[in-house]
């Protein structure tokens, strides 16, 4: 089986410009997805603490979508890889030979393990590239990268245990294998606790949503290929959506650049990342709720309550701002209460 044999000659720069497109709107529409669910979460907070918390929150969870699909590329990389050249050595076995084959049958033989250990190496190197350079995600930290990561092998091998129940031809597992031993040593290692297993099964489940929107997304776009004709059932249906994958790439790499969200995410004003502003904005929301105007006259006293029923004098060296909040020093300087 020739390389041809795995590309549609039918699948023209137009074929190419409609999937893309579709492929476009499907990852806008997931995009809008995440952003109104966010905007549900942050409603409880009121004014600029609001704002806040949806800014931050609608990047995080969307760069996280998009660490699930570069995750879920990367390692169908590695899947594709694998049958190709498992498919290549069958091939060989059944008679198809020449100088190459015959070369390859032997190192094939010899250094199969190596070889898939080799290409699990690369796609995580290809993962590190393209959310680090190509695809910049700055906005989640390396725990969430590292939970996101892990999602995205159990998304592929969701994936490769419905190729096997549709009956295709392809051998998937050992690649399953493979990956289901990655993800057992990653949540049951030799020096870790209990604590550390539920953590990670807890940090896992809380990313189940946008695994739910990736493998929706990544359906919906394949089943569209397929009947369109721009996918072929021939060439293994892991190839199909391995193309549907890149195709996805370039629809992030494309939103992610331009800035388009800007427009629906916009910064609150004077707000910036890891400042004391950005930290008191998170504040602002308790502080509205120990306000004058959220209460009347006569629902408290001007003397501060103390923690044993009684009331104090007011000495004239603190201001009672609830907890949490800042104490005046007699050198005229504010402090945050730790």
């Amino acid at each position: 089986m020739t390389v041809e044999a795995y590309l549609n000659p039918d699948f023209g720069w137009s074929e190419r410009l409609i999937f893309f497109a579709v492929t476009m709107a499907g990852c806008l529409i997931c995009v809008f997805l995440i952003i109104g669910g966010t905007a549900l979460s942050a409603s409880a907070a009121r004014g600029a603490a609001r704002k806040a918390l949806f800014f931050k929150r609608s990047h995080n969870f969307v760069q996280r979508f998009y660490e699930m699909m570069i995750s879920g590329s990367s390692v169908m990389f590695f899947s594709c890889s694998y049958v190709i050249l498992n498919h290549i050595y069958s091939l060989a076995q059944e008679g198809a030979g020449g100088a190459g084959i015959d070369a390859f049958v032997g190192i094939w033989e010899s250094w199969k393990d190596f070889i898939l250990l080799l290409l699990i190496c690369l796609s995580c190197v290809l993962n590190t590239v393209l959310d680090r350079f190509v695809i910049p995600l700055k906005k989640i930290d390396k725990s969430e990268k590292a939970s996101i990561r892990l999602l995205a092998m159990f998304y592929v091998i969701l994936i490769l245990i419905y190729l096997n129940f549709i009956g295709d031809e392809s051998e998937y597992s050992p690649v399953m294998m493979y990956y289901l031993g990655l993800m057992v040593g990653r949540f049951v290692y030799f020096d870790a606790s209990f604590s550390d297993f539920i953590e990670a099964i807890v940090n896992a489940f809380k990313n189940i949503p946008l695994l739910i929107l990736g493998m929706g997304l990544m359906g919906a776009l394949t089943n569209f290929g397929f009947k369109a004709g721009y996918l072929l059932e021939r060439n293994y249906y892991i190839v199909g959506i391995f193309y549907t994958h890149i195709f996805i790439l370039a629809a992030i790499f494309i939103i992610h650049l331009s800035h388009i969200l800007n427009l629906f995410i916009k910064k609150p004003e004077g707000y910036e990342e890891g400042t004391k502003e950005s930290r008191e904005s998170a504040k602002e929301y308790r502080q509205e709720a120990y306000s004058e105007e959220a209460y009347d006259e006569e629902s408290y006293d001007e003397e501060p309550y103390d923690e044993d029923g009684g009331y104090d004098e007011y000495d004239g060296e603190e201001e009672y701002y609830g907890d949490g909040y800042e104490e005046y020093e007699d050198d005229g300087d504010w402090e945050e209460l730790k």
